[in-house]
């Protein structure tokens, strides 16, 4: 039986079928879906939305030392967080097969930078997989388990934005549980690596290296594709797709066990044809590797070095090489209209954005939608750095001596993430910022999950609803303060007072998103046109239900009844409209 699935659906079907019994992630995208998917089988596979990525891997990787069959999802720079115990686990290994199935985000779609995650599995010595399509993505799930299993280590899946997201044919299979039993056996010169045991088992490292060197290059994740010889290119993962169609007569190197490198296939396959290319996409990681062995050839010395790759980018390539026109893509017609980013109609964090903009403060942001406070015409944000940032930022800057009030800014997912060791480092160093969270329910941004927060797991059980309040009088913050932002005049209240005290204030900004409640705020708002002056006050709030023609006017289709438009109108011209 075959089946159309997303690269996220296909990778949910491995692991379900590869017998998967934990799985944990934490929420980004392009890699969310994946867990979204595999929680129907709930039945079958524990999932869990953990508070961060970090937590997400070190529980995953309790359940595979246990012997579970596991796999934890994240995007690219989740992995940074990740990254301490999988450094660590590399020495110590698994039990249980372990995939650790990463998103990167080339061309930087939804992330704040590109990097590429071969680079981890490299620098961490374990395995990386990288499937071309969708079907690949569910098989290379059961291979990284068997890799896993095999070898003891745990084992990275690279997806991409454009294998993540698109959608081929896949044939499905029946779930293989696995025969061990789950018990964890006491090992502690194995899974206790104090410096006496961790430098016996850094030679097991290198040892388990070589071997799966020598597997990668029989693999039948890796082959040659022999057609004309006068070009041979080596590809990995979704660049393979696009080498066939803008070289369909050139020999091909198709990499799918990229890391340990399959020297032994490179060198076969470079012995064979007369002039080499590697395209790979982000890093030149097999064109470095490739060169230390001796082997000529080209790489990011034509193709693009930054960005996604795709057809058109590697024909430029091509005609680069060859000599010929480069065709350039025509530039999008001028009179199309701009679509920038915003908040959406409606959205609570507009209230405090709006807010701040009545105050001469400097705000560190942090990832998630009130990042789109940076634009016109609130312009409210002022730096973004990472998950949490926006606490820690704050703190540095106040410290620094900065001469305004700092203000930072996170979302209720983030602070969970990452933003409570950072409040805890203000009250306990005795810093002065002022920190708001800006509440809204769920983890926005990449689709609306829950988080400790919301009282609801991923497997849709009722659990405890962590107060952002009481962890915030925990972690030493006296001043707590809990707002609706769309009351326009309490904002400034407290505000006003925050930004006044001497001490590190907590404001919790706390209303429902819109787009996850499904519903609208309150009546639409119409504006009346006899009484509006065309003074132009609504428009600060940059809501996109208002707008400005020859007069201003609320789009009812858009309009959410939030209110905020009708408290800035100085002329009353702003009223519900008559049903």
């Amino acid at each position: 039986m075959r089946k159309l699935l997303s690269g996220n659906e296909a990778i949910a079907r491995g692991a379900y079928e590869a017998g998967v019994t934990v799985a944990t992630g934490y929420p980004g995208t392009p890699s969310t879906e994946i867990l979204e998917t595999l929680v129907a089988h709930k039945d079958e596979v524990y999932c869990e939305w953990a508070p961060n990525e970090k937590v997400a891997f070190e529980v995953a990787a309790g359940a595979a030392i246990a012997g579970a069959r596991c796999i934890t999802t994240m995007k690219h720079v989740g992995l940074n967080v990740a990254a301490d115990p999988l450094m660590t686990l590399s020495y110590i290994g698994v039990v249980g097969g372990m995939v650790v199935c990463v998103a990167d985000d080339p061309g930087q779609h939804s992330s704040q930078n590109e990097q590429d995650t071969r680079q981890y599995a490299r620098f961490a010595k374990i395995p990386v997989l990288e499937p071309s399509d969708s079907d690949e993505a569910r098989r290379f799930v059961k291979l990284g388990i068997e890799i896993s299993e095999t070898y003891r280590v745990p084992v990275i899946l690279r997806s991409t934005t454009r294998v993540s997201h698109s959608r081929s044919l896949v044939a499905l299979d029946e779930r293989t549980p696995s025969e061990r039993p789950v018990g964890f056996e006491k090992n502690p010169q194995q899974f206790v690596p104090i410096p006496v045991w961790g430098r016996k088992l850094r030679l097991d490292v290198e040892e388990r290296l070589a071997r799966m060197a020598a597997a990668a290059s029989t693999s039948p994740a890796n082959r040659i594709e022999w057609r004309d010889r006068k070009l041979g290119i080596v590809a990995a993962g979704i660049a393979w797709q696009y080498v066939r169609e803008v070289w369909p007569d050139a020999s091909v190197c198709k990499i799918g066990w990229g890391y340990p490198f399959p020297d032994t296939l490179i060198r076969e396959f470079a012995a064979g044809v007369e002039h080499l290319l590697v395209v790979e996409e982000l890093d030149n990681i097999l064109e470095e590797h490739i060169r230390s062995l001796g082997i000529a050839c080209e790489g990011k010395n034509v193709v693009p070095p930054t960005g996604e790759l795709s057809v058109t980018r590697l024909r430029q390539s091509r005609a680069a090489m060859e000599g010929g026109e480069i065709v350039v893509a025509p530039p999008p017609p001028d009179d199309l209209p701009a679509r920038p980013p915003m908040l959406c109609p409606g959205c609570p964090h507009r209230g405090i954005f709006y807010g701040l903009t009545l105050h001469d403060v400097l705000v560190t942001g942090d990832i998630g939608c009130y990042s789109l406070g940076v634009f016109p015409p609130l312009n409210r944000t002022d730096i973004i750095l990472c998950m949490g940032g926006g606490i820690s930022l704050a703190h540095g800057m106040d410290k620094a001596g900065e001469p305004r009030k700092v203000v930072g800014i996170v979302g209720d997912s983030t602070f969970f993430h990452s933003g409570i060791t950072g409040l805890l480092d203000i009250a306990y160093n005795r810093g002065s910022s002022t920190i708001i969270v800006v509440d809204n329910r769920t983890t926005a941004m990449t689709g609306h999950q829950d988080h400790p927060g919301t009282g609801r797991t991923l497997m849709g059980e009722k659990t405890a609803e962590v107060s952002i309040e009481a962890i915030g009088k925990a972690c030493g913050i006296h001043r707590v303060t809990t707002i609706d932002p769309y009351d326009l005049k309490r904002v400034q209240e407290v505000l006003n007072e925050e930004l006044a005290a001497e001490e590190p204030s907590l404001i919790i900004s706390r209303a429902p998103c819109p787009l996850h409640q499904r519903k609208p705020h309150g009546p639409p708002r119409i504006i009346d046109p006899a009484s509006c002056k065309n003074c132009g006050m609504c428009l600060k709030l940059g809501c996109p239900a208002i707008e400005r023609h020859e007069v201003i006017s609320i789009n009812a289709l858009l309009c959410t009844g939030c209110g905020m438009c009708e408290q800035l109108c100085r002329f009353n011209a702003i009223s519900v409209t008559e049903e």
